[in-house]
Parts: C-alpha cells; structure tokens; sequence
C-alpha cells in the first residue's frame, strides 16, 4: 500500500519538515514504499507536479523539491504499487486540469474489472488515462461525476465535490463487490483537491488530520494567528488542515478517521465532517 500527506493552508508554508525530517515523513516511509513518488504543489491557482518512479529516500529531485515547495495547497504521495508497473506514468499524484488526486489502496483483480469501471467513465476524459492503475481509473470516475455539476475548469462548490468522491467510490464497490462471492473489499482512502477546496475520505485504509497545534511555534510572527490554529475550531474555519496515513511529530493534534468518515475544507477553510461509523479518536504526537 501507499502513504499520502496533504496540506491545506491560509498561508503559503514549507513542508520540508512533513516530507522529509519529521518522524513518519514521506521519505523515511518510502523505504517500505519504494515504487516511486509524487508531489504536487500550488502557485497561482495552478498545480505544479513532479513524479519520479525511483524510491524518494535516495531521490535527489524528492529532496530538492520539498525544500523549496512554499505553498498553500500541497498534496504528496509515495506508492508501493499493488497494480500498474513501476513507472512514472503509475505514480500519484494524477493530475487533471485544475483538480489532483492521490490513493491508498487496492481495487482486488482490478484487471477483471477495469473495462466496465473505464466504461463509466466520460468519453471526453478516457483518453487522459496514460498509466495501468486502479488509482487513475478511480481518479477519472471522480471527475466523470463531478462533471455532472459543471465543466471541471470553472469553480465547484465544496457540497458537490464531497457528492462527486463518493458517488465514484460507491460506483467502484458497486461494480467490483456487489453480487460477488467471497470477493475482498476495495480499499479506497484518497484525497482530492483544485488548489481551494481538499477532500478526503477513508477508504479502508488509515487516515489521519490535524487542524491546530498545542502551541503554534510562529505565533509571535504569524500574521495569521487565531484561536483556531491552538484549539479546535469554534467558528467553523480553520487556518489549517493537514491529512497524513500517519502522525508526524511535532506539535500537531491528530485525530483518526473513522472508516466511511469524509473530512475536508473548502475555499474560505471551512472545515466540513462527513458522517464517520464511529467517532474520530484524537491522538497527541510528540508530547
């Protein structure tokens, strides 16, 4: 399986410490998930993506391109692949326009079911898909639904986005569990984003998020400083939102996702809750 981190901010930040230093960071990972990696950032409403199928721990360009990505929006990702080869063209995240996407998970005997899961796809975006994966077909099918709401360059409301995710997923499990003896679950934690809005959802596969600190370590030079980057939100909005499949150390509050559970901000960081089977646990790292 894969790891994921996203990062959603008021405020342009580095993430070289998330991706690299802190402990359960993306590099150290990528030792047990070594089948590539990708990262995608955002400057003036446009992602700018860099993927390599070599392994992000003894990646020159991983280490280069996460000490210098300052942004608001960040999404990463290193793969252990479960379906596709090992290359470029298979490492998240897939991008589209405006809108990226990463995955953690595994659509079983994904090569059984990849013709009727490419059939549901819209027509004007089949040709787009360039890799083998289950993740990029998965990717497609989001932006298949979220075209029911409006061409994918104009701007979309959190609402419909949220609808989007889960309608693609529900449509997967549908075609590839549905009426099936004995068939294994499809594992489908992922996490979508235009550079605004970010969603994820747990799939089946471990989630976490934070959206304040104990103590905020700028918060004598921050000029974006408010109740809620030290407590959890009371007015709804959070100056932050950061999604990692483990907790990094440092002052961040990780609460776990529940299986089913949807989390996400849109473009004025309102933060949204989807309805989770059970209650997220919270999880104090670096105590």
């Amino acid at each position: 399986m894969c790891r994921l981190f996203g990062f959603r901010s008021v405020i342009q930040s580095q993430v070289h410490r998330s991706l690299v230093e802190a402990d359960n960071a993306l590099s150290g990972l990528s030792t047990l998930h070594p089948d590539g990696w990708g990262v995608a950032y955002y400057i003036d409403g446009t992602p700018h993506v860099t993927r390599s199928a070599s392994t992000a721990l003894s990646d020159r360009v991983f280490q280069r391109v996460s000490g210098v990505v300052a942004s608001e929006t960040v999404l990463a990702h290193v793969r252990k692949a479960t379906q596709g080869n090992n290359n470029v063209l298979n490492c998240h995240p897939f991008q589209h326009g405006r809108w990226v996407f990463a995955h953690n998970g595994d659509v079983p005997e994904f090569d059984t079911f990849r013709a009727a899961l490419i059939a549901e796809i819209d027509p004007r975006l089949r040709r787009y898909i360039l890799g083998d994966t289950d993740s990029e077909v998965v990717f497609f099918l989001v932006l298949t639904e979220l075209l029911r709401f409006g061409p994918l360059s104009s701007r979309h409301e959190r609402r419909d986005v949220v609808q989007a995710l889960m309608s693609a997923i529900g449509r997967v499990r549908e075609l590839c569990e549905s009426d099936i003896p004995g068939a294994k679950p499809c594992l489908l934690t992922c996490i979508l984003t235009d550079g605004e809005i970010m969603v994820a959802n747990q799939g089946g596969k471990e989630l976490y998020y934070s959206t304040h600190k104990r103590r905020c370590a700028d918060r004598d030079v921050c000029p974006s400083l408010s109740e809620e980057c030290e407590a959890p939100t009371k007015s709804g909005f959070v100056n932050h939102l950061i999604f990692s499949s483990q907790p990094l150390s440092g002052e961040n509050i990780w609460l776990e996702m529940a299986e089913g559970a949807v989390v996400g901000v849109d473009g004025r960081m309102r933060l949204y809750h989807g309805a989770p089977k059970r209650h997220s646990l919270p999880v104090v790292v670096g105590v």
